[in-house]
Parts: C-alpha cells; sequence; structure tokens
C-alpha cells in the first residue's frame, strides 16, 4: 500500500532439471529449521506472482482471474499473492471502490469479487495446477465501518476518546489496539479461518512492523498447528525472521535499483547492501525482491519511468541474487506500461509477447538451476572484482555441483568490459537466446550500455 512509503516519512525513512517435484518435495514434507524459523520446503525453489483482482480482468472477478491459471503456469511462478479479497469499507472510502486494505469483515469476500465458493474453487483449481497460494492480511487497521467496530470500540486505538487512524493519510482505516488481548484472538482466529476453510498456504502481512512481533510469532505457530504455512511480512529487519516469518521485502535493496537506474548510484551500493546481509541477516533468511509491486506502480511509477534503461537487468539481478525470491506484479509480463488507479476499477493492459518470453526464461532459470535454490540447498555466489573505473559494471557467478551461471549487467551509458573469471572460461548458453557461447580462451567480454549478459554453463 501507499501506507508504507508514508510510513517511511512519518518515521525519517523508517541444466539439471532439480525442481521440487524431481526432489520429491511434497506438502507432507517436514519444514526446515533455519535458525528458529520454519520454511515449508516448496519455497526451496520459488517465484512470486502478485495477483490484483479487481485490474487483473475486465470482469475483475475470482472466476475471471481462475481462467489465468494456466497462462501463470506457463510464466513458470509457483507462489500466487492474491492481494486482499475481503469486502471493503464504505465509510470514510476512498475514491468510488475504496482500498484493498480497508478492510470490512475479514471472514468474508467482496461480492465485487465474487464469492467464498469462488475462491474455494480458485484456491483448488490454483494448487491442482502446482501453484502455492498466500492471501493478502492487514493485521494493523480496519475500515471504520468493520464488523469489530461497533461492538467493540476498545479493540481499536483512542486518543482523547476518539478512536483514530494509524497515520494522518489513511484516513480511510481506523487503527486497531494490540493492546487488547480479546482483538488480538479474533484477528488470529480470523487468520486461522481462512487456512481451514479454504486451505491456502499462508499471508502477506501487510505493514508487519506496525504490529507487535509477539503477535506475529503466536499467530504463526498456530496456524503451524494447522499446516506449515509460508509467512511474507512487508517489513524489513533481522528480527522478522527469528520466528514468524520466513520472508521480508527488499525495500532497501528496491530503493538501490531506483537510484542506480537513475544514474544516482553505482554498483557499489549493491556490493554494500549484499555485505551487509551478509553479517545482519540469518543464514537462509529468504527476501522478495522485486523492480515493482502494487505500491509501486500506482504511487512511484512504472518500470518504464523509474528504470527505462535498465528494467531487465534489474529483473535479472533480484531473480539470481543469495536468498532472492522475484516477484512478477499483475500485467508485468506482459509490458504494463500505466500506473494502476488504486481505488478505481482500471484494467491491466500490455500484449508484449517478447516481454513475456523475457520474465518466463529468467523465472525458468531461478525455478530449475540448482545454484539458484533458496537457503542450505542453494550455490555459492561470487561477486567479480569491481573495477573502480567502471563502477556502473557488476558481475557474479552463482555455482553449485559443477554448474555455474555468470551474469554480468552494465548500468553504464557505455559499452564495458567485463574480465571474466578464469573458472568459467569454457562453454556456456545464453539464458535468453538460447545460444552457445564459447569463452574458453576470452579473458573479456564487453556487454553493450545499459544492457546484461545471463549464461549458464554446459
Amino acid at each position: 500500500m501507499k501506507k508504507l512509503f508514508l510510513l517511511f516519512a512519518v518515521a525519517g525513512l523508517l541444466a539439471c532439471q532439480n525442481t521440487a517435484e524431481n526432489l520429491n518435495i511434497t506438502d507432507e514434507t517436514p519444514t526446515d529449521t533455519i535458525n528458529m524459523g520454519m520454511h515449508p520446503k516448496w519455497t526451496q525453489h520459488a517465484a512470486i506472482y502478485e495477483v490484483n483482482i479487481r485490474q487483473h480482468t475486465p470482469q475483475g472477478t475470482i472466476n475471471a482471474f481462475r481462467e489465468k491459471l494456466p497462462e501463470l503456469k506457463e510464466l513458470g511462478v509457483n507462489i500466487l499473492w492474491i492481494m486482499p479479497i475481503q469486502p471493503i469499507g464504505i465509510e470514510k472510502r476512498k475514491g468510488g471502490l475504496g482500498s484493498y486494505y480497508s478492510i470490512k469483515d475479514y471472514t468474508a469476500v467482496n461480492p465485487e469479487f465474487g464469492t467464498m465458493e469462488d475462491f474455494k474453487r480458485m484456491v483448488q483449481a490454483a494448487h491442482d495446477v502446482g501453484f502455492k497460494v498466500i492471501l493478502d492480511w492487514v493485521a494493523n487497521h480496519s475500515a471504520w465501518d468493520n464488523v469489530w467496530m461497533k461492538d467493540n470500540p476498545d479493540w481499536y486505538t483512542k486518543k482523547n476518546g476518539k478512536i483514530v487512524a494509524p497515520v494522518d493519510d489513511w484516513s480511510d482505516v481506523a487503527d486497531l489496539n494490540y493492546d487488547n488481548a480479546d482483538m488480538r484472538r479474533a484477528m488470529k482466529n480470523a487468520m486461522k479461518f481462512w487456512v481451514n476453510e479454504t486451505n491456502i498456504d499462508g499471508f502477506r502481512c501487510d505493514v508487519a512492523m506496525m504490529v507487535p512481533m509477539d503477535f506475529w510469532e503466536d499467530t504463526r505457530m498456530a496456524l503451524d498447528s494447522i499446516k506449515p504455512v509460508f509467512m511474507l511480512a512487508e517489513a524489513e529487519g533481522p528480527e522478522y525472521h527469528t520466528k514468524a516469518f520466513d520472508m521480508t521485502y527488499g525495500w532497501e535493496f528496491h530503493h538501490i535499483l531506483n537510484e542506480v537506474a537513475k544514474g544516482e548510484m553505482d554498483a557499489s551500493h549493491i556490493s554494500g547492501y549484499l555485505a551487509k546481509m551478509d553479517t545482519t541477516y540469518p543464514e537462509g533468511a529468504l527476501r522478495m525482491y522485486f523492480t515493482t509491486n502494487h505500491d509501486e506502480n500506482s504511487w512511484n511509477g512504472t518500470i518504464f519511468e523509474r528504470m527505462p534503461n535498465d528494467y531487465q537487468a534489474m529483473y535479472v539481478l533480484s531473480s539470481t541474487l543469495p536468498n532472492a525470491i522475484p516477484l512478477v506484479y499483475s500485467g508485468q509480463e506482459y509490458g504494463l506500461n500505466k500506473r494502476l488507479a488504486f481505488f478505481e476499477k482500471d484494467t491491466i493492459t500490455g500484449s508484449d509477447s517478447t516481454l513475456f518470453d523475457f520474465y518466463k526464461k529468467v523465472v525458468t532459470l531461478k525455478m530449475n538451476h540448482p545454484t539458484l535454490q533458496n537457503g542450505q540447498y542453494q550455490g555459492d555466489f561470487q561477486p567479480l572484482p569491481m573495477d573502480t573505473s567502471a563502477p556502473r559494471l557488476y558481475g557474479y557467478t552463482r555455482e553449485k555441483d559443477g554448474q555455474m551461471i555468470l551474469v554480468l549487467l552494465n548500468f553504464s551509458d557505455e559499452a564495458g568490459i567485463f574480465n571474466l573469471p578464469e573458472k568459467g572460461r569454457k562453454s556456456w548458453t545464453s539464458v535468453l537466446s538460447g545460444s552457445e557461447i564459447v569463452l574458453s580462451e576470452k579473458k573479456t567480454m564487453s556487454i553493450p550500455a545499459h544492457n546484461y549478459m545471463l549464461l549458464k554453463s554446459n
């Protein structure tokens, strides 16, 4: 939501087919323990697709979206993040249709989108073709006319005797009071309801940093007692990976990508960020990296506005780093080239089949190459030596079991020369073109301005 960016302002910036199927990973496979966090085994290979039901089809319904499942299966993603589908509040509503994040009833479906049975059928259809489904969850606040409001006013935060919004600009929602044990219990039970009744596989937790950590930890245990779930926090920080969450947002990294694309940062900032991740985050902590999502698209611009020359290179980078789970937002795969209205119906447009092919190939590599597995299964990451005379070049290798990926990224306005690693001088295949490239005698490679090379060893 726009709220995350407002929060920052308020806070002062607050190949081997080694797939899950071949490894015989099922829902019944025990979860791994990484520190104290529990990762479902199917996150070993993972890529996420964010589903905006309202905007995804002209109909804007769950049933219409269900017809798109074969297309997303072809794209190669395996986790569907469904933006909130509950009824939207009317009191203090913004725009004609309101925000998805203004929840009127936590255990119902917005009739504009369909019915609970429609959602159950969609989840089952998604499971039938191999997807996992996580539901966006808004625990920090509700609509002003939420079903809880009339009978339980003490479930809300008050100042001077009046219920308040969590942030002034979020005038369409009321802040929930986590000092109230009954409210906490009701929120946890609502989350359990969706796992029990619809068999979803977890949650993306909206502005998770504004909800007490002990609530998330307690709720995670309760949900895992039903089935092993996957929890994504819209927050970042190592503390979220201790007990409650499998994955956090790579917000800082995303802002670095935007600044590099604008020419206001260079590749040393990428190296610095990754070094910080090594020293501050627990080993195996999953991070969601992205070039766009519903917030970025609506409030900060499309990828063509923010990174017009580098959006493909940035997606390659986001998909091939250690512990990275990349995101594709609704319409991104077809070149969505407009800022979607947040509070109105605004159907996704785009028909760029070339871009679909690009995302498909990168996601397929992420989902299938052994070195791009996550957590304890991932391969070695080795950055190429930085050339101080060419600070907008960035390259690295990923390797496991003798199989290697070579990534060369040029964010500059002129061709760049990369010194190739000794170990990698052999026969390669371009992931995008499929052509063979022999580097056995080459010591350098030239990459055109604002371009990249993504190779896998033969």
